[in-house]
């Protein structure tokens, strides 16, 4: 009876601490907020930081940018649940940063202003181009937001101890995620409106702060529990998985070999390929993060802040390894997918486990549980802040400025659209979230990665290093690459046809892979190429102008 006390008290006491601490986090990010919002007087300040930070506070700032709940939270749990076959995620996202660094990222700062359609629409006809790239942006970024979403509404219903049959201020669990998504939304269209890049880019270089050091700590602690011994740590993981040695060989998620079904066989092998060129090639098409290349004021200064993203995002994602097997090995998979069918839950269960062990009972699982709780949920609202300004400044400055007004918006119109774009881009997103919450979030990113990788990426290399480029082309490669992507996803088992789907219980699927990176890349790539032959245009001069100031950033604003 005292142990149940005990047990019921140490609940109480790890809800509060985590409610006070919440509160702490989002007043301090909503002070910074309201100071950048102060220093937010032109559109320069609103999308791009008026250029004003150095090469080390960008790379932060991607790093908070890139390390988002799926590396936190869902990379952790698929390492959890599936071993070895789960670090596959860790590998993809940091050797994407090679591509973004060594194709990208010089070249973009040089050649655009404020948005990726900028350097697109350079040499090509506007409308058509902006317009493209506008849509692009935007689904790329919703599909980035639902990850984010959905890890927030099983973070928190995990915090406040909302399990399937339990309640919170009379809500069950279900009706628990639903108001924290609402809440998560809420706030990232505060931090957007009012902060601009500014406040979301000093909201995001506290968290890369926060987010590391909590992973370290973590990591720390793990390690310690089995005296630095890597192989024990290894071996009490797949033990406790319950699926023994194969729990550290590749198979168990991907390539999985099914005797006597050659098909099937080949195509879990097929989508590991799927995945590993999404994740590769994704980066350097993802919206929110070539924005951030605007915010520093040289080239110089861009290929620094590619470097220090590289050295930070690469120690973090090392550190998922000890996480992921430390989360299997100390909370089990059985507890973990108890609380989230999807192992999205697995670093915070760690966390708390750790918490037990090293600080003292409930009280000690309840207050680290609560701190990297915290962290986590300071992540999610930094990533969703940088994705809906993305989504945002690409409808305000492309959309609307540039081919409804014909370029002759003032910059006040400009950035009152991009306010609005941001409340309408948070509600759709926030609906959309509702219905993904069965997916686990690293796995959602892939599928935004796979979708960037297939609209933006072909259109942007073709622009940068193809002269007989043109804006037939650029919208060839956005609209046929997008439409592949989207459409292979919303038949394949990802939305309907299997137990994990966003619609379990309908099946329409009809593409056997879970990502559509295989097909849908090389066929941007394609429409790129017969887009660009079918048509005439051709202007040299301008791509000779482009190729100039992409390499040395001379008439760059």
């Amino acid at each position: 009876m005292n142990t149940v006390l005990a047990a019921e008290a140490g609940g109480t006491t790890a809800r509060n601490l985590t409610i006070t601490l919440f509160l702490v986090f989002v007043a301090i990010t909503l002070a910074i907020t309201v100071w950048a919002s102060r220093q937010t007087k032109t559109a320069t300040d609103f999308y791009a930081g008026g250029r004003s930070f150095s090469g080390f506070q960008n790379g932060m700032a991607i790093g908070g940018d890139y390390m988002s709940a799926a590396s936190f939270l869902g990379i952790a749990g698929i390492i959890a649940l599936n071993g070895y076959d789960g670090f596959l995620y860790s590998i993809g996202f940091l050797v994407a940063w090679l591509v973004a660094l060594l194709l990208v990222a010089e070249l973009l700062r040089n050649s655009g202003r404020y948005t990726m359609a900028d350097v697109l629409a350079f040499r090509m006809r506007q409308r058509p181009v902006r317009t493209a790239a506008a849509v692009s942006t935007i689904t790329v970024s919703i599909f980035y937001l639902l990850a984010q979403m959905v890890g927030a509404g099983a973070l928190v219903a995990l915090l406040l101890g909302i399990k399937p049959g339990t309640t919170f201020l009379g809500m069950d669990a279900d009706t628990a995620k639903v108001a924290t998504i609402i809440m998560v939304g809420a706030l990232m269209i505060i931090y957007v409106t009012v902060g601009g890049m500014k406040g979301t880019t000093y909201v995001q270089i506290v968290k890369a702060f926060l987010l590391m050091t909590g992973a370290l700590v973590m990591t720390l602690l793990v390690l310690a529990k089995y005296k630095f011994n890597l192989s024990s740590l290894l071996g009490d993981a797949a033990d406790a998985s319950g699926k023994g040695a194969a729990f550290l060989e590749p198979g168990l998620r991907y390539g999985v070999e099914t005797p006597g079904d050659a098909l099937k066989t080949f195509y879990s092998k097929m989508d590991l390929l799927s995945l590993g060129i999404a994740l590769v090639l994704g980066t350097a098409g993802l919206p929110h993060i070539l924005i951030r290349f605007y915010t520093v004021p040289t080239a110089k200064a861009a290929r620094k802040s590619v470097l220090w993203a590289i050295g930070i995002i690469g120690t973090f994602y090392l550190l998922t390894l000890a996480l992921g097997f430390g989360a299997a090995a100390l909370v089990g998979g059985k507890a973990i997918t108890a609380q989230d069918k999807a192992g999205n839950t697995a670093a915070p269960q760690l966390a708390e486990a750790l918490g037990k062990d090293f600080f003292g009972g409930n009280l000690g699982g309840a207050t680290l549980l609560a701190i990297i709780a915290a962290v986590a949920f300071a992540t999610i609202l930094a990533v969703v802040a940088g994705l809906t300004l993305a989504s945002s400044s690409s409808l305000a400055h492309d959309f609307y400025a540039n081919v409804m007004k014909n370029g002759q918006a003032s910059e006040r119109q400009e950035v009152n659209v991009a306010r609005i774009s941001a409340l309408v881009i948070g509600a759709i997103s926030i609906v959309l979230s509702i219905f993904a919450q069965s997916l686990n979030v690293a796995f959602l990113v892939a599928l935004a990665f796979a979708v960037a990788a297939s609209g933006n990426l072909p259109a942007i290399l073709y622009s940068l290093f193809w002269k007989r480029f043109n804006t037939s082309g650029a919208v060839w490669a956005i609209y046929g690459g997008l439409l592949a992507a989207v459409v292979l996803v919303f038949f394949s088992p990802v939305v309907s046809g299997s137990p994990t789907a966003m619609f379990p219980e309908h099946d329409w699927h009809w593409f056997p892979l879970s990502n559509p990176g295989i097909i849908s890349i090389p066929f941007g790539f394609l429409c790129g190429w017969i887009g660009t032959l079918l048509s005439k245009e051709h202007d040299e001069e301008k791509y000779a102008e482009l190729e100039v100031r992409s390499l040395t950033g001379a008439g760059a604003h």
